[in-house]
């Protein structure tokens, strides 16, 4: 797999039924910008339109080319996936489908994408749910942990998915509470695992053309990390920066907040399955 970044607003032709437009919003959690999926030829479903950026959706137009547009799908409702998608569907008449809204109430400091406050869709999609067009199907595949309402698409015809955030290409997923949850996530890659997708184009990073073994990686990761945390907390109580600061070494300090929501979903957690327990400001080894 070529290892290049693609080129900002450039439709780039994956797969005879798949092209990519990468969006102009690179960042420390994006990595090289937010991809959009045009599935189908004669007709299309356009998956994550993105952010709300003059550039992007004029790429998106010009990827577009007049053809009909059947769906807008959105994998969850991140500001660098759905606000593209309000003027995608007011100039092509096509109903915004997939994860469910919902309004989320934290007045801690998020290290994650913000939501999109106005993402309203037409039609929220549940497990095994399909739209279809043209020689394309994209079925809903409920993937939580990195969100709540997280969806994937899989498109049967290629064995494709389309995995959002849930599974990208460049580094794990933010799992960030309260919405974030690591139980979730895990179930999540556990569950496709069990698939046999040939495929996943991620919203973040190249293709990814061996999905099971990296998925089977991910897993292994964040096991891994649950056992640091644990070796952590059996030496002494422990605050989550003071974990972060051992588990992440050398870490970019643009990530720490990631690091650090992360560390507290795997917390949350332990604590839920009788491990570990919240003493305010530290986190220690439950009582046995």
């Amino acid at each position: 797999m070529d290892a290049t970044p693609p080129p900002v607003g450039l439709a780039i032709k994956l797969e005879p039924l798949v092209t990519r437009v990468l969006a102009p919003n690179a960042s420390a959690y994006t990595f090289t910008g937010t991809q959009t999926h045009l599935v189908g030829q004669r007709d299309l479903a356009v998956i994550d339109p993105g952010p709300a950026d003059d550039a992007h959706h004029a790429a998106l137009l010009r990827a577009i080319r007049g053809r009909p547009v059947r769906a807008i799908l959105i994998t969850h409702h991140h500001r660098d996936h759905s606000p593209g998608a309000r003027r995608l569907a007011a100039e092509t008449g096509a109903p915004i489908i997939g994860s469910a809204p919902f309004a989320i109430h934290d007045d801690e400091p998020r290290a994650d994408a913000a939501f999109d406050p106005d993402y309203a869709p037409d039609r929220v999609l549940a497990e095994g749910e399909r739209v279809g067009g043209d020689g394309w199907t994209l079925e809903a595949i409920a993937t939580p942990g990195h969100t709540s309402n997280h969806l994937a698409f899989a498109l049967p015809e290629t064995k494709a998915l389309f995995s959002g955030d849930h599974v990208m290409g460049w580094a794990t997923s933010v799992v960030s509470p309260p919405d974030g949850d690591m139980g979730d996530y895990m179930a999540s890659l556990e569950k496709l695992l069990a698939r046999d997708d040939r495929v996943y184009y991620p919203c973040h990073g190249l293709e990814i053309d061996r999905p099971q073994r990296l998925v089977r990686g991910m897993l292994g990761h964040r096991k891994q990390r649950e056992g640091q945390i644990m070796r952590l907390l059996g030496e002494e109580a422990r605050t989550i920066p003071a974990m972060v600061e051992k588990m992440y070494v050398g870490l970019d300090h643009r990530l720490r907040g990631a690091a650090e929501r992360s560390v507290l979903a795997h917390l949350i957690d332990l604590a839920r399955r009788g491990l570990v327990r919240d003493e305010g400001d530290c986190w220690s080894v439950a009582a046995a």
